[in-house]
């Protein structure tokens, strides 16, 4: 990959002369989510029209951007050979990062590599949690204040023995829904850690929360929302949570996946002072 900083400023002069709003509106949602599909890309930017130009429009504007440089499609297509090109995944090549005069959401380098299927599979999970989140906030069904993935929503405390110690969230979001805000720090379970890895990012949450730093910063700790994809694994992760200190259990709520839009917006989902 070639790095931000090795690209001739008059490149990415030219390039971004090239671009119509809508590019760079996709070049700073991959910026944002790291991974998106090709229908990802098109529910989020080309909601005009019959579904089947919309996807029309969305390949051949995609395709546009890879040839430019800007954005990196993976090899891999979701949904298998018949998926064809509306399969494809779609990351911020180095190019696109200096087009938006970033690279990576907290100004470090970010790398753009043909990650493992289930890693990806990860991200592409978070993304398509925006995605829905967006489609909601186009329907009235709550305004998305703020969505930030990894690493933009990473947050850095003083632990219980004075070492640095950071929290890594999937997601972190803020939706305002009948005059109140209902934020989140969000966990995207594949089902792929172990319950003591579970339990010990929840400690750390608990942690977090008892250093008052996020309260401090916001005035409310966001509720920590974990998403999984079946009951079974919700139970083994309610579980993991029953076993932390009493004071601490209401700061966790765990659902579906699939019901990950309604939860973050519900009345349930209220932040925790």
């Amino acid at each position: 990959m070639v790095r931000p900083s090795s690209i001739p400023p008059a490149r990415v002069v030219r390039l971004r002369a090239k671009l119509s709003p809508r590019d760079v509106g996709v070049l700073a949602s991959l910026h944002r989510v790291r991974l998106l599909s090709l229908k990802q890309v098109q529910r989020l930017i080309v909601v005009d029209g019959s579904p089947r130009a919309r996807i029309r429009r969305a390949q051949l504007m995609m395709t546009r951007l890879t040839e430019l440089g800007a954005v990196t499609r993976f090899s891999r297509i979701v949904g298998g050979v018949r998926a064809g090109s509306s399969g494809y995944i779609y990351s911020l090549s180095g190019l696109g990062q200096a087009v938006l005069n970033t690279s990576g959401p907290l100004g470090g380098r970010r790398r753009v590599w043909e990650s493992k299927p289930y890693f990806q599979d990860h991200m592409l999970a978070v993304a398509e949690l925006y995605v829905q989140l967006v489609e909601r906030h186009r329907q009235g069904q709550g305004d998305l204040l703020a969505y930030d993935a990894e690493p933009a929503n990473w947050r850095h405390f003083t632990g219980p023995g004075g070492e640095l110690v950071q929290i890594k969230p999937d997601a972190y979001a803020r939706i305002g829904r009948a005059a109140i805000e209902h934020s989140s720090f969000i966990e995207v379970d594949m089902s792929t850690e172990t319950l003591p890895t579970i339990q010990k990012k929840s400690q750390r949450y608990i942690d977090y929360w008892r250093s008052g730093m996020e309260q401090q910063w916001r005035g409310v700790f966001p509720k920590v929302v974990w998403l999984v994809q079946s009951q079974q694994r919700a139970e083994k992760i309610r579980g993991v949570i029953g076993r932390l200190a009493l004071d601490a259990q209401a700061l966790f709520s765990v659902g579906l996946l699939g019901d990950g839009p309604q939860l973050l917006g519900g009345t349930e989902q209220g932040a925790v002072s």
